[in-house]
């Protein structure tokens, strides 16, 4: 029998297909069940927004049932508002944009993630002055420098500029951003004061005590700022570090995978409010993004290239191609022709990328209690509390257990979800050889020569 049919428009017509194929299979669909089917996702123009783009440009959230738009957003602080307000029904963030909320830090609101989005992936780039006064301090080998190359090389150009009563600036790109604690890890380590904040007493410059001057620039940004004067240097996530040296203006001095190793970098965030109100949607979104992230890090990254081209597009991160692939392919130039295989620059997937280890939260947390966005001496428990009420690896677990029953993904490529307990096990390459254990903060933080720790308060 011929079926007669009307004008369709594509997401008419996807439904309509998709609910035969449920019924002929006699069972009822992710889109019979989710909540909303109509979400507008955002996104700050960087590469690891990757697996939001690759989940619309696949097809990953329309079978799921879900009709998605991708918005990208002028910074970390609208696209954050516009989560809070429902503007947006979820976003690309700063890992410490959910729990900095919580706590209240900023804005306080209750966000939650169920899905990390990549690790690693940000660098830090100097001027090309401050590189020069940098050079002669860095051992070289075959007249390259010797990577990873530490803070220690920057102390006596800081220090010059404190002698002769100037400010050393630096940038980056939000106060509770990954960039922001690993710029400051990365000084400290080099016996360079990175500075306090004091919330408390109305100071949130972050600055109190520093040797080196931290400031917010949004990423697209940092290039042009750091070439104009205003600041030295800056951590920021791709392409903007290649893109300094693409222009000529600067030299990416070290990763944030030699920083520390594996590393998590940005989550998605939705508000608590908007995951209870939809449940089934939220597991849908969670589903697609999963598949999404491994599809970028399948056989050895052999859809990079294509990644690359879906990302180089204007409404997406608008860098040129060759920009993005620099270190979205496996490869990372720091001066300029110094270019080093760095594979796991960007991680979507493997190493269990994409899930929420409560570990990861209390690690942020660690460090805003370090630099004093948290005030005062909290214990233990209390960041197990924080980490558990922002990060859902339970909801995780429920989208994953799905992909596994419908054969989209094998077990073997999940944590062994029968014995997760959410912590990693203790992490041990970090820059300046200090381990961390996500079981034991308090005593994680008196291991630091420069940060708060115990009683202390600025």
């Amino acid at each position: 029998m011929l079926l007669k049919f009307t004008t369709l428009s594509r997401r008419n017509f996807l439904k309509k297909i998709s609910f035969a194929i449920a019924l002929s299979a006699a069972s009822l669909s992710n889109a019979a069940e989710i909540e909303k089917e109509d979400l507008k996702f955002g996104f700050i123009k960087l590469t690891d927004m990757a697996p939001l783009a690759i989940a619309y440009e696949k097809g990953y959230f329309e079978e799921e049932g879900l009709y998605v738009t991708l918005e990208a957003q002028a910074n970390w602080k609208v696209l954050l508002d516009r989560v809070i307000d429902g503007e947006l029904d979820g976003a690309h963030m700063l890992a410490g944009q959910p729990i900095g909320a919580t706590i209240g830090f900023g804005t306080k609101a209750d966000i939650i993630t169920a899905f990390s989005m990549d690790l690693n992936g940000n660098g830090i780039t100097v001027s090309n002055d401050i590189w020069e006064q940098m050079k002669p301090n860095i051992p070289h080998k075959d007249g390259k420098p010797v990577h990873p190359i530490k803070a220690d090389y920057l102390k006596p150009v800081v220090d010059k500029y404190k002698s002769e009563g100037k400010p050393f600036k630096m940038g980056m790109v939000f106060p509770v951003s990954t960039h922001n604690y690993e710029l400051r890890y990365w000084l400290a380590a080099g016996g360079i004061h990175p500075g306090y904040y004091a919330p408390a007493k109305g100071d949130t410059s972050g600055t109190i005590k520093a040797d080196a001057l931290l400031s917010v620039t949004p990423p697209p940004q940092m290039p042009s700022t750091m070439e104009s004067g205003t600041i030295y240097g800056y951590c920021v996530g791709e392409p903007w570090n290649q893109q300094a040296v693409f222009k000529g203006i600067g030299v990416p001095v070290i990763t944030d995978y030699e920083i520390w190793k594996d590393n998590p970098e940005k989550v998605f965030g939705v508000s608590k409010k908007w995951a209870d109100a939809n449940p089934n949607t939220h597991l849908a979104v969670v589903k697609a993004m999963i598949r999404a992230a491994k599809w970028l890090d399948d056989e050895n990254n052999k859809n990079r290239p294509e990644a690359v081209k879906i990302l180089s597009q204007s409404n997406y991160v608008g860098a040129d191609y060759d920009v993005i692939a620099n270190s979205m392919t496996g490869t990372f130039e720091y001066e300029k022709g110094d270019k080093r295989d760095v594979p796991d620059f960007n991680v979507f997937f493997r190493y269990n990328a994409t899930y929420p280890y409560y570990s990861d939260a209390i690690w942020y947390l660690t460090q805003m209690r370090r630099w004093g966005q948290i005030s005062d001496q909290k214990p233990d428990s209390w960041y197990m509390d924080i980490a558990k009420k922002v990060y859902r690896p339970d909801i995780y677990t429920k989208a994953a257990k799905m992909l596994i029953a419908e054969g989209k993904i094998n077990a073997s490529e999940f944590p062994d979800f029968d014995n997760e307990d959410g912590f990693r096990a203790p992490q041990t390459h970090f820059i300046d050889g200090i381990t961390y254990d996500g079981k034991k903060p308090n005593d994680y933080l008196k291991k630091f020569k420069i940060g708060l720790k115990g009683k202390e308060t600025i």
